[in-house]
């Protein structure tokens, strides 16, 4: 695959293939993306049965741009369906990111739902007429769940802009409060939807994602949890990761780009205002066994939580402004993959490393090497130092250089280690998964609310989530 060439420990920063054109890296105007895109999606709320049809015939429309696929089944037996859309829709592009939008995660929450649909008709549509946009699926895989929780959607009803009715799964559970949390124990029995998404994202290498939600206006970011709270509240103190700077940056990136989000108005008296609409998610309320925390904390894939609708069901004749404040601002995202560093991580024969673990040092979220020696790691511009770790080779530490303009290209080789006790030397630091692992000296990963105190917080968790979302 490699030639058999010895790449070398290099550290290079180059402008490769995946680098969009100047023009495109500069766009920020709305105008620039065509008004009539020649849809063939309807600006209205399609049902699981009404969402299938469109997503098989957009994919025998267009074989050579989309491929869709099942993740698993909800509760009542409805399909988690996954398009990709890329230039190599059914293959890994070696040494291109893979990227997803997760929507509908909370069923009575809509608009998501809708806006990937359209974001799907939009791509296909725009790649041979675009060059940001096909120079977007040439180089990046885009995956799209519109539909996390169907059963819960099938329940919602169009207009209830508060409340719960659709926004759990057919058992009753929130699945945004389902996955495996950091700060503490989450002892809330797995549900067939979220052990899905746990499985996909365990296979596929994700670099960035996006969770699209409604009920509020604003880009918010982990840490969702912190080790330290006990109720729910807002105007919390912000729990932040060793990626503050970058998961900002991405918050902004969305906001900026939307016509109204970056204002930071609150949707209504009494709700919270958010300066240039972003905020720390542990900042505006905690929450325990939330997706996002578990994408950085687990695997490295910088994900933040999208809230697009002040109201979480609205009028069908709403969903053409929310297609257009957001069509921008959803291609921009995306693009956020190509900035940082990405390369291989290879042994002294040319020959990709598997699972080698990767850390920018005092930045304690693990990642990990792909089949292919691949890596990526989204960083703003300086200076930074890379530590790199496989089982029978030799720890390496690489300086290297992030820039604005382009990512950095970086190729590490690994040497074998010198044998000890009849085997490969062993890093006793050697992460074997992606993991935060610098634990704040309050908090008790391994923890759990227990007694009145955990009933208490249950019920008023549930309070607040009905009604901020």
């Amino acid at each position: 695959m490699y030639g058999g060439v010895v790449w070398g420990l290099t550290l290079a920063v180059l402008t490769a293939s995946r680098e969009a054109p100047a023009e495109s890296r500069v766009i920020s105007s709305p105008d620039y993306f065509p008004q009539d895109y020649g849809s063939g999606v309807e600006f209205r709320y399609h049902d699981y049965e009404d969402m299938t049809k469109f997503l098989r015939t957009t994919s025998s429309r267009y074989p050579n741009l989309t491929a869709l696929y099942s993740i698993g089944k909800s509760v009542q037996g409805r399909d988690l369906w996954v398009m990709v859309v890329s230039s190599s829709p059914y293959e890994h592009m070696i040494g291109k990111p893979d990227v997803k939008y997760v929507a509908n995660m909370h069923g009575n929450e809509a608009v998501g739902r809708e806006l990937m649909l359209h974001l799907i008709q939009y791509l296909v549509n725009s790649y041979n007429d675009d060059p940001y946009i096909k120079w977007l699926l040439d180089n990046t895989r885009i995956h799209i769940l519109p539909s996390m929780n169907p059963d819960g959607f099938e329940v919602a009803r169009e207009g209830q802009c508060e409340g719960g009715q659709g926004r759990y799964n057919a058992r009753g559970f929130d699945l945004n409060r389902n996955f495996p949390d950091y700060f503490k124990q989450n002892n809330k029995r797995g549900q067939p939807e979220t052990d899905a998404v746990k499985e996909w994202t365990s296979k596929i290498q994700f670099v960035l994602s996006g969770g699209l939600h409604g009920g509020a206006l604003v880009a918010s970011y982990p840490f969702d949890n912190t080790p330290n709270s006990m109720f729910q509240s807002y105007s919390s103190s912000p729990s932040l990761t060793p990626d503050e700077d970058v998961f900002k940056h991405l918050s902004l990136v969305y906001s900026q780009n939307h016509p109204t989000m970056h204002k930071g108005r609150a949707c209504k008296a009494g709700s919270p205002a958010f300066q240039d609409g972003i905020t720390n998610g542990a900042a505006w309320y905690p929450l325990t066994g939330g997706m996002q925390d578990f994408n950085y904390v687990w695997y490295g894939c910088m994900e933040i939580t999208l809230e697009l609708s002040c109201c979480k069901y609205p009028p069908v004749s709403d969903l053409k402004k929310y297609w257009e404040d957001n069509r921008l601002p959803l291609v921009k995202f995306l693009a956020e993959a190509h900035r940082g560093v990405q390369g291989f991580v290879l042994d002294e024969n040319g020959s990709p490393i598997e699972k080698a673990s990767l850390k920018i040092k005092s930045r304690d979220v693990g990642f990990q090497t792909t089949k292919y020696g691949e890596f990526w790691r989204i960083l703003l511009p300086g200076v930074y130092k890379l530590e790199v770790y496989a089982d029978g080779y030799s720890p390496r530490e690489i300086d290297f250089m992030v820039v604005e303009q382009h990512p950095t290209l970086l190729n590490v080789t690994l040497f074998p280690a010198k044998r000890q006790d009849n085997g490969f030397y062993r890093p006793h630091h050697q992460q074997q998964q992606h993991y935060y692992h610098h634990v704040p000296q309050h908090s008790k990963p391994g923890g759990s609310e227990s007694g009145i105190f955990s009933s208490l917080t249950s019920g008023f968790n549930n309070f607040v989530n009905n009604i901020f979302g």
